[in-house]
């Protein structure tokens, strides 16, 4: 008896078992998908888009495009022809210098030991965190004639007469260096990281010094954060307003502040506006050059063989 009930119970277990029915997806359910989890969160996003940016950028279109004429009167002004040679030409400097002095401070945030590490990481931090006003504010507070440098220099003997750096170029270009550096240090930071340390030992090892290393293995490697923040500063120097303003002298306008004048002391919205688009031209034509010559995952750092 038993051996027939475990021949029976064999036969039962070697019997195929019928797959369940996958109950079909109904086109109704498939479409509610799409607005839960990151449907949901995809289609909130490209509402923040429309409305935060492409919204803002077409009324100041058809603001500019309302009359043909709105631009004749922009470029009219020789404020406004000079303004775009003026913030050009500082937003290249200021680009080159950003590029240059980001690489020693990300090279020693990324390679140094923990105490510097973290030192460094905090000046970092509380730049990105303090506002570009009160920053550009305690550039007047130091660079014045009564400021800080001056008073200190005077005081040790160094010089005779107060400096006259506030109200220069000198004074616009440290202000914004100082601001946008940042940018680029986190950019080329985050390059530097993703390099393996054993490529530089190696190096080392071979019989390579130190410039060589870097010459030869950290600057390829990192080109493409140092081009990627590079674009970034010099996109976001082309519109600054607050610093030109505080720490520059009227003669030499930025393309900011003739919009300003434009909008504030002229009525003149129609003509600003055509400025606006003016400068928003100029940043495209950046990025498709950039894009263009090299790529646009190389400018976004996204390139994972230049990695």
């Amino acid at each position: 008896m038993t051996a027939l009930t475990s021949t029976a119970e064999r036969a039962a277990l070697e019997q195929p078992v019928a797959p369940r029915p996958v109950p079909a997806v109904r086109n109704g359910h498939r479409r509610r998908e799409l607005f839960t989890g990151m449907g949901a969160l995809q289609i909130a996003a490209l509402l923040f888009m429309v409305v935060a940016f492409l919204l803002p950028i077409a009324v100041i279109a058809f603001r500019a495009l309302s009359d043909p004429n709105n631009f004749a009167l922009a470029f009219e002004s020789g404020i406004f022809r000079r303004s775009i040679w003026t913030t050009v030409r500082m937003s290249v400097l200021v680009t080159i210098v950003c590029v240059v002095i980001s690489y020693p401070f990300a090279y020693v945030l990324a390679r140094g030991g923990k105490v510097l590490v973290a030192v460094l990481g905090t000046f970092l931090l509380v730049s990105f965190w303090t506002s570009t006003l009160v920053r550009t504010y305690s550039w007047q507070l130091l660079l014045n004639n009564t400021g800080i440098l001056n008073d200190t220099l005077i005081a040790l003997g160094v010089i005779a007469e107060p400096l006259a750096i506030i109200r220069t170029d000198l004074a616009v270009f440290i202000g914004m260096a100082h601001v946008l550096a940042p940018y680029t240090i986190l950019t080329i930071f985050a390059q530097i990281r993703a390099i393996p340390s054993e490529l530089e030992e190696a190096a080392q090892v071979m019989g390579a010094r130190p410039i060589t290393v870097f010459w030869r293995v950290v600057l390829p490697l990192t080109r493409a954060g140092a081009v990627a923040g590079g674009v970034l500063v010099f996109v976001m120097a082309l519109g600054f307003y607050i610093t030109p303003q505080i720490l520059g002298n009227q003669q030499d306008v930025y393309i900011g502040t003739a919009i300003v004048q434009q909008v504030q002391v002229f009525l003149r919205t129609d003509v600003g506006a055509a400025q606006s688009l003016v400068l928003l031209a100029i940043v495209l034509l950046v990025l498709g050059v950039a894009a263009r010559f090299l790529g646009l995952s190389r400018v976004l750092g996204l390139d994972k063989a230049s990695r």
